[in-house]
């Protein structure tokens, strides 16, 4: 395959694979391919609903069709994935959209063509799981008639710094020629260059360390978090001070969600358990950093109580259902763990998030979000998330919404002064 002769294929139109695809569309025609028919219709119509390309940048790709009919693909040689892979309710890897795309694409594979993953999974899972489908039903041969590559995606959802053209791009491929070829497919766009692995599986690994690394370290943060607590140390003192010192990492607590952090080490461990090997690390940080919203709740249940707050049939306000501040992304949002503690307690909680989506919200969490807070209502409110808007509402904005004569404000986030929020984690 040379890089002229390429007719490329994006397969998913998500936070990952229309970023890429609107770059790659600036200098070569591009087939963006999506089963859902909503995303869609709207990227034709010149928006993006996730906020992650404007609707000036989605004008600029002349180069790209959208489509849901997988007949496109007939004119395509190159097919970059970009599906997510999430966890099922047991925590273990689920690679039915990877799966589903690979059926796909293998049916319209032709000798030749190039098969590039970005998702991400475990070591080993593009060979292992990917390749036998693409050749079980295209008939084809393995790194004779077909070939493939991985590059993992490395998109940070609400940054507009660290872009798909700006982070330096993991490549690699099933033989030297194919290394070649995706590595000069991704050189073409991303101006911070590129890393070539040795092979697919070292990509592969190289992936799911980078978010099992910030786990196991922001599950640090918050176990001293708690400690601090039962000392009676304010947790942002601590860090504002170890962090003069010119080695200390910069992490902060809080809850661990996304597509990503919350996500990818239950790859790992998925096929480290699978070859025998029990991780104690990175597993004990899983649990610590999934135990915190819980946490999170029974803080806030006690300071309620202490304040002589009835908690049975209370009303909370929590600010902000997304993951990470300033974006509309709602995947594996671990505010519902307070939500759903909070509910034990028969608490009402009400949810404000100016940049979530109604529809999704209810879809994905059955929870109905509040356009806007009412004044004078609330026995405790709850900052989850540091978006600009909370930001910029100050401690009394965001304290008219309690009740007059007494509340509590829980600032998770960090986002007011230490003197001006009655918790903090």
């Amino acid at each position: 395959m040379k890089l002229e002769n390429t007719k490329l294929a994006v397969v998913g139109l998500g936070y990952v694979g229309l970023p890429l695809a609107v770059e790659f569309g600036k200098t070569m025609p591009v087939t963006g391919y999506d089963i859902n028919e909503r995303r869609v219709d709207e990227l034709r119509a010149g928006h993006d609903h996730t906020l992650e390309v404007d609707d000036d940048e989605l004008a600029s790709a002349v180069g790209l069709t959208v489509t849901t009919d997988p007949a496109a693909l007939n004119d395509t040689n190159v097919f970059i994935v970009t599906t997510p892979t999430p966890i099922d309710r047991h925590k273990q890897p689920d690679l039915s959209p990877v799966l589903s795309a690979t059926r796909t694409i293998a049916e319209h594979l032709q000798p030749g063509d190039v098969v590039i993953y970005e998702s991400t999974v475990y070591p080993g899972a593009t060979e292992e799981e990917c390749v036998p489908v693409l050749a079980d039903i295209s008939g084809l041969e393995f790194n004779r008639d077909f070939f493939v590559g991985y590059s993992p995606e490395r998109i940070n959802p609400g940054d507009k710094i660290h872009r798909v053209t700006t982070i330096v791009k993991v490549t690699s491929g099933s033989t030297p020629e194919t290394a070649d070829f995706v590595d000069s497919l991704y050189r073409s766009i991303v101006t911070a260059g590129t890393h070539r692995a040795p092979s697919i599986k070292v990509a592969e690994a190289a992936k799911v360390i980078e978010n099992t690394q910030r786990d196991v370290n922001i599950a640090l943060i918050n176990e001293l978090a708690i400690l601090f607590n039962r000392l009676g140390i304010d947790t942002e003192d601590v860090l504002l001070a170890a962090g003069s010192k010119w080695n200390f990492l910069p992490f902060r607590p809080g809850l661990v969600g996304g597509h990503c952090i919350g996500v990818d080490p239950y790859y790992l461990t998925h096929k480290a358990q699978a070859v025998g090997y029990h991780p104690e690390i990175i597993l004990a940080g899983r649990r610590l950093n999934d135990s915190m919203g819980a946490y999170v709740a029974s803080q806030l249940v006690k300071r309620m109580t202490k304040e002589r707050i009835q908690v049975q049939g209370a009303r909370v306000l929590v600010l902000g259902l997304a993951f990470k501040e300033n974006t509309p992304d709602l995947r594996n949002s671990r505010v519902v763990d307070i939500l759903k503690e909070l509910a034990e307690y028969d608490i009402s909680v009400d949810v404000h998030d100016p940049w979530a989506d109604q529809e999704e919200a209810h879809t994905e969490y059955a929870i109905g979000l509040l356009p806007h807070p009412e004044p004078n209502t609330y026995d405790a409110i709850i900052i989850a998330v540091a978006h600009r808007q909370f930001v910029e509402m100050g401690s009394a904005k965001i304290r008219s919404y309690g009740k007059t004569h007494r509340h509590v404000l829980y600032d998770l986030k960090y986002v007011l002064p230490v003197s001006e929020a009655d918790l903090r984690l």
